[in-house]
């Protein structure tokens, strides 16, 4: 026969301590008193509303950093090989070097200056970055954020090379796919009048939208030869482009590069290039989980009165206890346990309410953001366990901790004068 109910209770009752029970018990008060479980009632809601709100806000922020990196990584290559001496003329050697190397998954050589371009009237100052479009697929992925054409259209057209622009920049300028710019050279040439500025038109082959106004109003992409040509340092590159088959590795794959082509060449990964910025996202995350964490400790506040208040309340029954051979440890145990459980029950609460509010926001997208000011177009939700864990156990130790005072006030309470008038 299958276990009931009352043998399953007869059993705890055999084999757990009696202050389970009795704490347990005490969250329930009588008739009379029935504001004392209001209170129980309010604590739990103020633990698990803490819980809720600070899960959907570290979520929140987890979701923004995760988009904030997959552009950024989208973009610009996990690692880049640069020369302390300028550009690298054996690049090729170089590159074949590195893809060789362990956890290299392709490399690819660019070139970078500062140029302006300029359409009419209108000019503005970018990074020109020269690439190989059949290398570059494989070394990043900004061929997934083009809109208009494809990377493949850079090649020369009507004796014309193609360039490849950001969709605010496109507006900037007011051109289109199709249209020609100018691309002026800060460092220009010398003529009869002294230097001249260095003046070539490129076809605008294609528009990206990587959804960053730094990148999509400060980058163009134009064929490798023809950058070369342009910035005058013949067959050479700026660096070498690599994508690593762990981002998180791309420290120690920096490090090998650099120990083993040695000066002048060194190396930077992607954390080091943008180290401000995650540096700063890391910082308020953190910042926000102590701020949050304090509503977790108003509702703690909730506990230490409850629990003070069912002491009052409970004072006959201690003195009973007492009485009867309950020491004070034992005594502090039950005011304890029950404190355990309004903040365990409120955890759960939270954990659960948070979870379901993330995953709302998250496939149904119900706050909606202004796509052309904040580049989304919802609140990205990425729901971490860690979070969850870190979150929990803050707010069941914050419980815990709330139940010392009124468990310690219980303990020492004198058995003599509750009964005294009995």
């Amino acid at each position: 026969m299958q276990p009931g109910f009352c043998d399953i209770f007869i059993f705890m009752q055999k084999h757990l301590p009696y202050q389970f029970f009795i704490a347990f018990r005490y969250l329930k008060s009588k008739k009379k008193h029935k504001g004392i479980s209001l209170n129980t009632a309010i604590s739990v809601g103020g633990v698990g509303v803490g819980v809720m709100a600070l899960l959907v806000v570290l979520s929140v922020m987890s979701g923004f950093h995760e988009d904030l990196q997959r552009k950024i990584l989208g973009v610009n290559a996990h690692v880049v090989v640069l020369n302390y001496k300028g550009a690298i003329a054996d690049y090729r050697e170089i590159a074949e070097k590195v893809r060789a190397e362990k956890d290299v998954l392709s490399a690819s050589p660019f070139v970078l200056g500062q140029v302006m371009v300029s359409s009419g009237k209108r000019a503005h100052g970018v990074y020109l970055r020269g690439i190989d479009p059949a290398l570059e697929i494989k070394t990043t992925e900004i061929s997934k954020y083009i809109k208009d054409g494809k990377l493949d259209d850079l090649k020369i057209k009507d004796n014309m090379p193609g360039i490849v622009i950001g969709k605010e920049l496109a507006s900037n300028l007011g051109v289109f796919r199709d249209d020609t710019i100018n691309v002026i050279s800060p460092v220009g040439e010398i003529g009869p009048l002294g230097m001249l500025p260095k003046v070539k038109q490129f076809r605008v082959a294609a528009i990206f939208e990587v959804g960053m106004f730094e990148y999509d109003s400060n980058l163009v992409l134009a064929e490798l030869s023809p950058a070369q040509e342009f910035f005058g340092i013949g067959d050479s590159v700026t660096g070498i482009e690599l994508k690593v088959a762990d981002i998180y590795k791309a420290k120690d794959v920096r490090e090998n590069v650099q120990k083993k082509f040695g000066f002048p060449y060194y190396g930077r990964d992607w954390m080091q290039m943008n180290k401000n910025l995650l540096s700063a996202l890391k910082l308020e995350k953190f910042a926000m989980f102590i701020i949050l964490v304090l509503i977790i400790l108003v509702a703690s506040f909730n506990i230490v009165g409850t629990l003070i208040m069912n002491v009052i309340e409970k004072s006959r029954e201690i003195a009973i206890l007492k009485a009867m051979g309950a020491t004070n440890s034992g005594i502090m145990t039950i005011f304890m346990l029950q404190g355990l459980f309004i903040g365990l029950a409120g955890t759960v609460i939270g954990i659960t309410g948070g979870y379901l509010l993330g995953y709302i926001l998250n496939n149904y997208q119900i706050i909606k953001l202004p796509a052309d000011v904040y580049y989304l177009s919802h609140l990205p939700v990425k729901m971490k366990l860690g979070d969850f864990i870190a979150v929990s156990t803050s707010a069941i130790f914050i419980s815990f901790f709330a139940t010392i005072y009124p468990a310690w006030q219980a303990a020492k309470l004198n058995p003599v004068e509750p009964l005294r008038y009995e």
